[in-house]
């Protein structure tokens, strides 16, 4: 058997209908199948192997190596085929880790896809898309190979159950070419009678319930130490979830809601509701609802091998707040580590979630991680129904509970807590000196100066590669999504140097008032900034106009990553669709960027630094990345997190004496635009592919950007 490396990607066809055995042919149009070795077959299907081979028989076969030495998978195989799966469960993520570990540690290419192929059928079919996930994202002879969008694989974890029904008849009923989208309802999870549910849109977005999937996708808590021990991983922890919930406020505020309140009272009721109207097809379950004024209790899962009491995530918040305010934490062997400026809060990310890389997980314990257990399991903690974890126990589905937002205020808190005892920058810190910003301004076509524009968007998924045991072909669910007009921020910026420098662009937005219409405070806003965008700029001798597009954010990945079809239709190879098509997929999604606002227009500052590159730099950040992420909240592959300073600079910590709001908080080589946000109550037909941001030529935040920028001496 010959193995043409040009191949690799038929590696994809291992996640097509995850439900369906590797027996039938797989893929919609070239109509491909794994040549599977009749040893590889489950016990079911060993007799029959001849029998399939003459039933689904194909002249485009894929060659499948067959291992002379099979790894010892006894524990993966242990976590049952029908069974959910929670990476937040300990005995479902220890079966996680040894299928990675086997895969991670195949030394080819070819033994890799063959160890794949003999575990695909013999898995739990939801941690065999994961563990694949994660290995094709590390191993180095799969950098070229673009993991296909979850939503596309397991499309029930995205969309109301109910359109399943309608698809399977669509599909049996309607050739190719003449099926029509089915549209998923804005409203399908519940009612304008609950007000939580003004948000939902945001909450159950099928790009931010992606991009949390993803993301532990690249940062798994557990797992090959080389995989999860990437840099700064602990802080990226830290401000991913915060740059979340500044991102959830702002929604609140937009629709007229409080801020989301912190859940640190274990034993109060909780007031929000959720009920999903999700399917678990492997199970063969509903998703388990939560009813309203619900509390917690102790758990006592004998079925999936854990206990713990809430006491337990007392006692480890506790911990963790003495280690903060004694301002270092004691490792096992009973030493003290100092949190310090550098690197006190990775340390602590690490410690909260708690990763592997948690400095002592028998003191301080697991408080994030159990907290999402602890709230999944609300409705049957010991097992008694028989019932599964809700929706906080999956990464791919718990940013759709309002509880998410409230569990992790709370352990965002503890971060905080912590920021909270570092000294506030001083001005030299926050300067770059005897460079200026003059002015700023916000410009969007058809859209009134110095204002963002939002709406409604409507976009089409693939799901067949997700519908098991239907007929083949493209069948499509469209989803009602916010979506912003595409704006170029232009920026006016004097180098009094007489030198050439460089300077980081860092750019952030937030609400100017809070519930009460009141103008923040400095010490209320800093918590309330997301981040839009971060770049490097070459600035001249003279005045220079920087122009910089939405499109190009770092903080986002490409509208297509999420929605797209990754088995048809695909860009011609070299072109400037295929770069975006190929993103690896972690970040923020485009169309998401910026909050919804209000029909009258949620009043905003818009905040643009000039940073010192010299400064910010990172000597040995990889300046040509091998995977475009979006940088800002995913880092960058294989390489250092591309800016020294700390996530959030310059809001991440208290202000210096006298700096009470905003204004006066600034350097001169920083500005506030106040801007507005108003939102349309209207759908807008989608707008052309080439209008969206390529990634042909695109400058990574270490590469200054005055070809994208145009750089201009006035």
């Amino acid at each position: 058997m010959s193995f043409n490396p040009s191949d690799k990607k038929n590696i994809l066809y291992l996640f097509d209908r995850p439900n369906e055995p590797l027996s039938l042919i797989k893929g919609d149009d070239l109509k491909v199948r794994f040549s599977v070795p009749a040893d590889y077959l489950p016990d079911r299907y060993k007799p029959l192997a001849d029998d399939l081979d003459n039933r689904f028989s194909t002249p485009n076969k894929i060659p499948v190596k067959h291992l002379s030495n099979l790894p010892d998978l006894n524990q993966a195989f242990s976590l049952e085929r029908r069974e959910s799966f929670s990476l937040f469960i300990p005995q479902h993520r220890a079966c996680a880790t040894n299928l990675i570990n086997a895969f991670m540690k195949q030394p080819t290419f070819e033994d890799f896809q063959g160890l794949c192929v003999y575990c695909r059928d013999r898995c739990n079919p939801y941690m065999f898309i994961y563990a694949l996930s994660v290995a094709i994202l590390h191993r180095p002879d799969c950098k070229d190979i673009p993991l296909p969008s979850f939503a596309e694989v397991l499309p029930e974890k995205f969309m109301d159950k109910g359109v399943f029904v309608r698809m399977r008849e669509e599909s049996n009923l309607v050739e190719q070419g003449s099926r029509m989208p089915l549209e998923i309802p804005k409203d399908y999870s519940a009612s304008d009678l609950d007000e939580e549910h003004r948000v939902a849109y945001f909450r159950e977005d099928v790009g931010i319930n992606l991009h949390h999937w993803h993301w532990h996708l690249v940062y798994p808590f557990e797992g090959p130490l080389n995989i999860v021990n990437k840099d700064r991983r602990g802080e990226l922890f830290y401000y991913m979830h915060q740059q979340v919930l500044a991102r959830y406020n702002a929604e609140r505020l937009s629709n007229k809601l409080l801020r989301t309140k912190k859940f640190n009272n274990l034993r109060e009721p909780i007031p929000e509701a959720y009920f999903s109207k999700l399917d678990n097809s492997n199970a063969s379950r509903t998703w388990p609802p939560r009813f309203k004024n619900v509390t917690l209790s102790d758990l006592n899962r004998d079925r999936e091998r854990f206990r713990f009491e809430l006491a337990d995530l007392d006692r480890w918040r506790d911990r963790i707040l003495q280690a903060i305010q004694t301002g270092s934490v004691t490792t096992p062997k009973e030493t003290r580590v100092p949190l310090d400026i550098n690197k006190g809060i990775d340390i602590l990310g690490n410690m909260v979630e708690s990763s592997n890389l948690s400095i002592n997980k028998q003191l301080y314990g697991e408080l994030h991680n159990y907290g999402h257990l602890a709230i999944s399991f609300c409705h049957d903690p010991d097992n008694r129904y028989l019932e599964q974890f809700a929706v906080m126990g999956d990464t791919s589905t718990a940013m759709r509970d309002p509880i998410f937002y409230r569990w992790h205020e709370n352990i965002n808190d503890i971060f905080i807590v912590y920021k909270d005892t570092l000294p506030g920058y001083t001005i030299p810190e926050l300067s770059f000196k005897d460079v200026r910003i003059k002015n700023v301004e916000l410009s969007a076509p058809g859209i009134p100066m110095n204002e963002f524009s939002t709406f409604w968007q409507q976009s089409d998924i693939n799901l067949s590669r997700g519908l098991d045991f239907t007929p083949r072909g493209p069948i499509y669910a469209r989803f009602t999504h916010l979506q912003h007009a595409p704006f170029t921020v232009k920026i006016n910026v004097e180098n009094s140097t007489g030198q050439r420098l460089r300077g980081t662009v860092r750019i952030f937005l937030a609400p100017k008032y809070d519930e009460r219409n009141a103008q923040m405070s400095f010490k209320e806003q800093r918590n309330c900034f997301i981040e839009l965008d971060r770049f490097v700029v070459e600035l001249p001798e003279r005045n220079n106009l920087i122009e910089r597009s939405s499109l190009e954010s770092t903080v986002t990945i490409p509208f297509e990553y999420t929605f797209r079809d990754q088995d048809t239709n695909r860009p011609a190879e070299g072109s400037d669709a295929l770069a975006s098509f190929n993103f690896c997929g972690c970040g923020w999604p485009q169309h998401m960027l910026i909050p919804r606002g209000s029909p009258e227009g949620l009043p905003c500052q818009l905040f643009v630094m000039v940073s010192d590159y010299e400064q910010d730099k990172v000597d040995s950040a990889q300046s040509t990345p091998t995977c475009d992420n979006a940088s800002s909240y995913c880092g960058v592959r294989d390489s250092k997190y591309p800016d020294r300073r700390a996530m959030g600079f310059p809001f991440d910590r208290l202000p210096r004496d006298g700096a009470f709001n905003l204004a006066q908080f600034l350097t001169p080589n920083m500005a506030v635009l106040d801007t507005k946000i108003k939102f349309t109550d209207r759908i807008v037909a989608k707008r052309p592919l080439q209008a969206n941001r390529t990634t042909q030529n695109r400058p990574t935040q270490n590469q200054p950007t005055q070809n994208r920028n145009q750089n201009r001496r006035q």
